[in-house]
C-alpha cells in the first residue's frame, strides 16, 4: 500500500536541483503515488529536471531576498500543507533543510524525525529507518499522528533515477507571514573555494587519517587524489586537529560518500568514519596495524606504513 502525496523540499540553483534533492524524489516515488516539490525560486529552472524525475507539480516560493531561508520557506509551506494535506514532507539533511523543517514543525505542531536513511509504508503508515549508536544499529519509527509527517534524510541514502516524466506544472505561492524571524537580514555569505571533483559526488575519494603523523603529510593525499582525478577527504581526527577544513570530513558528522573507489590512508576505521564510507563499491585501506577496524570493510588491505606505501603508489602512477 502506498501513500497519496509526498512533498519534497527541493534545493538547487540556476543549474538545477542538487543530487540530494533527486535522491529524495526517488525515495518519495517509492512510497507515494504522487510527488510534488517546493522550490525557492520561480520554479522555471527546475521544472524540466524535476519533472524528468517524477515530480508532477512545483510550488514556487520565490527567492528569500536576503532573508532567512527557513523563515521564508516554512511560512509559505505551512499554509499549503494545511490546505492540501499531503501525507509527508521530505527534506535533505542540509543547513536549509534542517532549519526549514524545524520551523515547519513548530508551525504545524508536528514532530520531525531526522537523520533517516530509509523509508517504507506499512499498513498505510510511514515508517522511517534511522542509524543509531554510530551506525551499528538501525531503528524504525512509525508516524502515528494525524497530519503531514516531516522527515529529513541523509545524503546517499537513495539512488537518484530519471524516469522521463513530463515537465512539472508550476504554481506560485504568495502571501505568507514569516513573523518576527522574517525581519532578520542575511548580510553576507561565505562561499568555500573548491577545485576538482566534489567530495560527496566524486567517483574516487582518497582520505587521510591520523596515521599520516603530521599535517604536512596530507600532501600525499592531495597528490594521490590529483593523479586519480579524485576528491580528497579526511577522518574526523585530523579535522578536529585542524589539519584540514571540516568540508573534507567523511563520517557520521561529516559527509557520506559512496564512490566507486575509496582509499583510506592511515585511517584506523572508527565506527563514526565507517558510517560515512562503507557504502563505497571498492575500499582500499592502508594501515600499519593489521588489527585496524578499517580492514573489516576493505576489499583490499595493505598492511604497511603510509609514508612508504603512498609514495610508491604515487611514483607508479606517474610512471604509467
Amino acid at each position: 500500500m502506498s501513500l497519496n502525496t509526498i512533498m519534497v523540499f527541493a534545493e538547487g540553483d540556476e543549474s538545477g536541483p542538487t543530487t540530494l534533492t533527486l535522491e529524495l524524489i526517488r525515495a518519495a516515488r517509492g512510497v507515494a503515488a504522487n510527488v510534488e516539490a517546493f522550490v525557492l525560486d520561480d520554479g522555471s529552472s527546475m521544472a524540466e529536471s524535476l519533472g524528468d524525475h517524477g515530480v508532477s507539480k512545483i510550488h514556487a516560493m520565490g527567492g528569500a531576498e536576503g532573508k532567512l531561508v527557513g523563515a521564508h520557506a516554512a511560512a509559505l509551506m505551512a499554509d499549503l500543507v494545511v490546505s492540501n494535506l499531503p501525507d509527508a514532507v521530505f527534506f535533505g539533511q542540509t543547513p536549509d533543510g534542517r532549519d526549514t523543517a524545524a520551523r515547519l514543525s513548530v508551525r504545524l505542531d508536528q514532530p520531525v524525525i531526522t537523520n533517516n536513511v530509509g523509508v517504507t509504508v506499512e499498513d498505510g503508515v510511514l515508517v522511517l529507518e534511522e542509524p543509531v549508536f554510530g551506525g551499528t544499529q538501525n531503528i524504525f519509527t512509525a508516524f502515528r499522528n494525524d497530519g503531514a509527517s516531516l522527515a529529513l534524510f541523509r545524503p546517499k541514502s537513495f539512488e537518484a533515477e530519471s524516469i522521463g516524466g513530463a515537465i512539472a506544472e508550476v504554481s506560485v505561492l504568495e502571501g505568507a507571514d514569516p513573523g518576527n524571524s522574517g525581519t532578520a537580514i542575511v548580510t553576507g555569505r561565505v562561499i568555500e573555494e573548491r577545485s576538482g571533483p566534489q567530495l560527496d559526488s566524486a567517483a574516487v575519494v582518497v582520505s587521510g587519517g591520523r596515521g599520516l603523523g603530521q599535517p604536512e603529510a596530507y600532501e600525499l593525499v592531495d597528490e594521490l587524489a590529483g593523479l586519480l582525478n579524485a576528491a580528497s577527504g579526511a577522518s574526523r581526527a585530523i579535522v578536529d586537529a585542524g589539519w584540514v577544513p571540516y568540508s573534507k570530513q567523511v563520517g557520521q558528522t561529516g559527509k557520506v560518500v559512496k564512490p566507486s573507489l575509496y582509499f583510506a590512508c592511515g585511517i584506523s576505521g572508527a565506527t563514526q568514519h565507517l558510517v560515512g564510507m562503507k557504502g563505497s563499491k571498492v575500499i582500499i585501506a592502508i594501515n600499519k596495524d593489521p588489527e585496524a577496524p578499517i580492514f573489516s570493510v576493505a576489499d583490499l588491505g595493505i598492511v604497511g606504513d603510509v609514508h612508504k606505501v603512498m609514495p610508491a603508489l604515487i611514483e607508479t602512477l606517474k610512471a604509467t
